[in-house]
């Protein structure tokens, strides 16, 4: 699938001397949902202010849908929707005028039409007349996206998009930038909640300290990097794991009532030659548990690195 994104050798450096962003390149696919994550201060922030026009990169190259970011910068910035974190917007405005408002900025023709589309595509049309000071913290987040798709944008960056929501709205709002992607629209997000990335996107890229760490399709990536855990529930507590068991990534809890063993997602040949050795041994167990990782476990693993 062609790139709608293209980032190449991307550097930033601050006048402190500070690096935020070391030589990245970064391609991102054409109708994909895309996620983000980095710890605080791995650079997201800047590569997002560069891809959208508001930072100056000291050195590399941007496409934003065919168009370079520097020399084709109108274009380049007419393709793209940006939904900040921040709930910064006219709050005496109604819903109505400022996403009008929005739209012309760009130099859009008025289009009464494609506006109430989108405000009902986000459950705003009925607060169309609304103050955006009225709102609750979740419909001025929606405002924030109305806003950013006025223009007809075909990239939208989603800037932690559920922060400070609560949990039933952030599933409709999943269910949101799913509708979305399914018009065309490409999503790139940023988020704090693991989860998110994990439900909603289709790829997922990895910055950390300046650089990108890893880019790979979720599926992929939790099978290639996912741990898992097999918990025994011993008959009888043991003092100490058996010599004879040290090849296997072992440990005891619970008093030594308890025998985990951690293996690679893969590699599930491993589990019946142990469970026969610890039935020679005379280890017997009376219950059986498994956990997979989650994509927390697993970007936790890489920022750590």
């Amino acid at each position: 699938m062609p790139s709608i994104i293209s980032v190449s050798k991307l550097t930033k450096t601050y006048a402190t001397g500070f690096k935020a962003l070391d030589a990245v390149d970064l391609e991102i696919e054409r109708g994909e949902i895309f996620a983000l994550l980095g710890p605080n201060g791995a650079g997201k922030t800047t590569l997002i202010g560069i891809i959208c026009g508001l930072v100056n990169a000291t050195s590399g190259t941007v496409t934003a849908d065919g168009h370079d970011i520097r020399r084709d910068f109108r274009a380049a910035r007419g393709k793209i929707g940006l939904v900040p974190q921040e709930l910064s917007t006219d709050m005496f405005e109604t819903v109505w005028s400022t996403t009008g408002f929005s739209r012309g900025l760009f130099g859009k023709k008025r289009d009464d039409a494609h506006l109430e589309k989108i405000l009902r595509a986000l459950s705003l049309w009925d607060k169309r007349d609304s103050k955006i000071m009225t709102l609750s913290g979740g419909m001025k987040r929606r405002v924030l996206i109305a806003k950013a798709l006025s223009h007809e944008p075909t990239i939208l960056f989603l800037d932690e998009p559920t922060a400070g929501v609560d949990v039933a709205l952030r599933k409709d709002m999943w269910e949101m930038v799913r509708a979305l992607r399914e018009t065309g629209v490409t999503v790139i997000l940023t988020t704090h909640y693991i989860d998110e990335a994990e439900h909603m996107a289709d790829r997922i890229g990895v910055i950390n300290k300046g650089k990108i760490i890893l880019v790979e399709e979720k599926a992929a990536l939790m099978q290639k990097l996912g741990k898992k855990e097999l918990t025994l529930t011993l008959q009888k507590p043991l003092g100490a794991v058996p010599s004879e068991l040290s090849a296997y990534a072992l440990f005891l809890s619970d008093a030594g009532n308890k025998l985990t063993y951690k293996f690679d997602a893969q590699k599930h040949d491993t589990i019946a030659p142990l469970l026969k050795q610890l039935g020679t041994l005379g280890v017997d167990f009376k219950d059986l548990q498994t956990k997979e990782s989650s994509l927390e476990d697993i970007f936790v693993d890489l920022v750590k690195a």
